[in-house]
């Protein structure tokens, strides 16, 4: 097995040429500035960001790694890696069919019917269909297997009633994947069904969710007998465990690449307010800073590590754990750091005319969540003693 490789191939770079061409003429420049897409209501916001990205399908830049099949790129691992750092640095808006994208789809290719693939694939790709999804449930944050939404057979549909908590793009999606409990008396991991629901129907209300920096990123989702055709399961019927399984096995390979160049992007502007309010002399804050410049460093030379795995077409399995893991803590500490250096001026809006800190406030109070969703920073260090270490249970 050949050492981590931290270079790409000339056709990678080639890729990357071209990308760099195409989005510095197709992002206006006032995307770029801090507090943009703040001062945009949801739906302006939602709108703009799905425009831009049908706009990015027609140009071949989404779907990288994709089979050509599907409408994809056919790309390598490295042309994807390329792909998040180079979309990141200019400041291209976060994707509106994020979990669709990264999750259902590679699934639907895997296990889903030739009808499936046909009406899933093609429309999320160019974005006419927004996918959302329906793990979280008031009584199943982390421990998902205590899945409570029940669907009841009744002939070719199945009847779901139930309630799904913390469903990202809630508002805005026309679709859901979501684990349903199809199997009366069933518990745990057994008898759970993986549904595809559509969510512009009778007995489906989603209602947003108000957080503390502001935004409505998530809603939540009643289901009051909604029908769901039996076909529209993913996977077999009662084996939703284990196409829930499958579905976040892809939530992983050189993601970390692109959370790298965010953050260090993020890490050189407090440098500069740093610098603005006279602390850049101050030692304490200097060795803060210093922590957290190692931290992210080893973050991207493990990114660069799983990206040299997934080449070599290891598949990672639970290593991913180690990515999650590594990149939310080094995200969070980045934070806390800024809370820190800044001290009280870090709470105030705008602490001096000339300066907002709006922007920087709302990802401070983003990070706090980032240890919890996707997988706490609890159950991640228990999969990688369990899984990867080997240690017992």
């Amino acid at each position: 097995m050949t050492p981590v490789d931290l270079s790409y191939t000339a056709e990678e770079e080639q890729f990357r040429t071209e990308l760099r061409d195409w989005l510095a003429g197709s992002i206006p420049p006032e995307w770029a500035e801090p507090g943009f897409w703040r001062s945009l209501d949801d739906d302006e916001s939602f709108r703009l960001r799905r425009e831009w990205e049908a706009s990015k399908t027609a140009a071949g830049f989404s779907g990288i790694q994709w089979p050509t099949e599907y409408g994809g790129r056919g790309g390598t691992p490295g042309m994807k890696a390329i792909y998040d750092e180079e979309t990141v640095r200019a400041h291209a808006p976060q994707t509106v069919n994020v979990l669709g994208l990264t999750f259902l789809a590679p699934t639907v290719m895997a296990i889903g019917t030739p009808e499936q693939k046909s009406e899933i694939i093609g429309p999320m790709l160019r974005n006419e269909v927004i996918w959302c999804q329906g793990f979280s449930e008031p009584g199943a944050g982390s421990d998902l297997a205590a899945v409570a939404t029940r669907g009841v057979r009744d002939g070719d549909d199945f009847v779901v009633n139930g309630q799904k908590i913390w469903t990202t793009n809630a508002m805005h999606g026309d679709k859901i994947f979501t684990l349903v409990r199809t199997e009366p008396g069933s518990e745990r991991h057994k008898g759970l069904s993986m549904m595809l629901i559509d969510m512009d129907q009778p007995g489906v209300e989603a209602r947003p969710l108000k957080q503390m920096s502001g935004a409505s990123e998530f809603g939540e989702v009643f289901f009051t007998d909604a029908r769901v055709p039996v076909k529209d399961c993913l996977g077999e019927i009662g084996q939703g465990w284990r196409t829930a399984m499958l579905l976040l096995s892809f939530e992983r390979g050189a993601s970390g690449v692109g959370q790298y160049t965010e953050f260090r992007r993020q890490y050189d502007e407090i440098v500069e307010q740093m610098r603005r309010f006279g602390r850049s002399d101050d030692p304490v804050a200097r060795q803060k800073m210093a922590n957290c410049l190692v931290e992210l460093e080893c973050l991207r030379y493990h990114a660069m590590h799983i990206l040299t795995q997934v080449e070599q077409g290891r598949d990672l399995g639970s290593e991913s754990s180690m990515t999650k893991l590594q990149w939310s803590e080094t995200f969070q500490d980045l934070w806390e750091a800024f809370d820190d250096v800044l001290g009280p001026e870090a709470s105030l809006e705008r602490p001096r005319p000339d300066v907002d800190l709006t922007p920087y406030q709302a990802q401070a109070m983003w990070s706090r969540s980032v240890t919890i969703w996707g997988g706490s920073s609890q159950v991640q260090r228990n999969i990688v003693a369990e899984r990867v270490l080997g240690l017992p249970r």
